[in-house]
């Protein structure tokens, strides 16, 4: 049996006026699909992909946030958001919607999916991937 692959997908870009947001979260759902082991990672502008209330009425965009909820049915576990990105922006994990996982394990029990990490953490995350896509 072949080894299983780690693939992290990281994304830089704020949600919209551009397509790379919206690609990412159909691609990570794709692989998810296909039982990739998967890893989701926010920094930068990427960030604000992941914030709470987003209201596109304004940009006549679809407001595809509420989506991300779906990860932990598709048995994303890891989503990584950078301190720094966070700081820089003046934001806190209380800005960002409250993502879960079911553990079978443990009678199905919700746990987090969002871990806070340093850049430095983040980079050694990277690193440990077999394979890194950027959005």
């Amino acid at each position: 049996m072949a080894e299983t692959k780690q693939f992290f997908y990281l994304n830089r870009k704020a949600p919209y006026g551009t397509i790379y947001a919206w690609e990412s979260l159909e691609v990570v759902l794709i692989g998810a699909a296909f039982d990739q082991d998967v890893s989701l990672a926010f920094v930068e502008d990427g960030v604000y992909q992941l914030t709470k209330n987003q209201d596109t009425t304004g940009i006549g965009m679809k407001n595809f946030s509420p989506t991300y909820a779906a990860l932990g049915d598709y048995d994303i576990k890891k989503v990584y958001v950078e301190q720094e990105s966070l700081t820089e922006r003046g934001l806190t994990l209380d800005d960002l919607q409250h993502l879960t996982w079911e553990d079978e394990d443990e009678d199905w029990a919700e746990k987090d999916s969002i871990t806070v990490v340093s850049r430095a953490e983040m980079a050694a995350l990277m690193d440990a991937a077999d394979v890194v896509f950027s959005f």
